[in-house]
């Protein structure tokens, strides 16, 4: 019998064609308490009817920590271990069991009463056969005292007991993400605005409005947003700051300001040498400029690394066929025929539904010299 109880929480709205897989995914817990927000289809019937204690509250106006506190405080004080997730979310089978051999083998680090948080695998996204794409690991399970959410958006469960704080990481637990392409982030830019007016001199809150400028095209302001970023005091997370770097590159590229991409690449090389997202972002960037050399360079570089980062977010395009392949096509075009054709067979491989592999592969294959 289970010496721990252990609850999901979450907060939804018009959520319906979710719920029976996430209820079914999340089912290992003792107990399911959602919040919903102002469903205006059935997704409370649904809920209800598999099991889930559900509460509704309207958050106006709407943030996601105000709604993730009251989602928490909605979960009864008995409970152990709260796990958050969002209902186009699922466990993989067995993470309970993971979950619990974990918390109770941990082996503190101070002496008496200590609290506790859990990180587990993520999933971002998937690929068409299931195999993960975006990767990193993840933060929402924590015992039930002492901890609340905090920001508009983006927003992380933070510690505010007293006890000290230690992280367990916990072996086998993942959860795959499965989004809806309709749903809209379009409240995230002015969440993010006023998470930035509310503490400007929070970094991660700064960095993430500087990203969100790029997903919206607005260049300028993601690379002011986050050189500000950059300067700030506690803005000290290389692969984080790297990221940042990144951006700031892509922005200049989009704004044809070529130099200065480059330059940029080249500190965000710097700044996280251990990863490969900088290197095939750079490569990528001169195969547009037709800068073969760079090309090759900067994806054999990335192929040099064979370990994805463990803290900070794995790009899919990273650790597929794309540095293979523009190592192909650089080699191709610098008449290097023998390393042509090794990564065009490798990017293949790694993808090998794709025709345009395929025909690379072919062209590369007629293109070799007769022995």
């Amino acid at each position: 019998m289970s010496q721990l109880k252990v609850c999901v929480y979450a907060i939804c709205k018009n959520e319906a064609p979710f719920v029976e897989q996430w209820m079914e995914s999340m089912k290992e817990a003792d107990l399911i308490v959602v919040t919903d927000t102002g469903s205006t289809d059935d997704t409370v019937e649904k809920l209800r009817e598999l099991g889930a204690v559900v509460y509704v509250d309207e958050i106006k106006p709407w943030r996601f920590d105000v709604a993730r506190n009251i989602s928490l405080d909605h979960v009864s004080e008995d409970v152990d271990i709260c796990v958050c997730t969002d209902l186009d979310e699922r466990f993989e089978p067995g993470w309970r069991e993971n979950l619990e051999k974990a918390w109770m083998n941990h082996k503190p680090e101070h002496q008496g009463p200590i609290a506790k948080t859990g990180r587990y695998l993520y999933n971002w996204s998937l690929k068409p056969d299931g195999s993960p794409g975006v990767q990193f690991h993840y933060f929402k399970v924590h015992q039930r005292q002492g901890f609340r959410w905090k920001c508009p958006v983006h927003e992380y469960v933070e510690y505010v007991g007293t006890m000290p704080l230690e992280a367990i990481f916990i072996e086998g637990m993942v959860l795959n993400h499965y989004p809806d392409p309709t749903k809209s982030r379009g409240s995230y830019l002015p969440l993010l605005e006023l998470a930035v007016e509310e503490a400007p001199e929070d970094d991660r809150m700064c960095y993430y409005l500087g990203r969100e400028y790029m997903y919206k095209s607005q260049w300028q302001q993601c690379i002011d947003t986050l050189k500000k970023y950059l300067e700030l005091p506690k803005a000290l997370w290389n692969e984080e700051r790297c990221a940042a770097m990144r951006w700031i590159a892509k922005s200049y590229g989009q704004l044809g300001q070529v130099q200065d991409a480059y330059a940029w690449y080249y500190r965000a090389i710097a700044e996280a040498p251990h990863m490969r997202d900088p290197f095939v972002e750079f490569a990528v960037l001169c195969y547009t400029q037709e800068d073969w050399p760079m090309t090759l360079l900067m994806a054999e570089e990335a192929l040099n690394i064979k370990e994805r980062s463990k803290t900070f977010v794995n790009a899919e395009q990273a650790w597929d066929h794309t540095a293979d392949d523009l190592c192909a096509i650089a080699a191709f075009q610098m008449n290097l025929p023998e390393k042509a054709l090794d990564h065009a067979r490798e990017a293949l491989s790694l993808t090998p539904n794709d025709e345009r592999l395929k025909n690379n592969l072919r062209l590369i294959e007629a293109a070799q010299p007769k022995r």
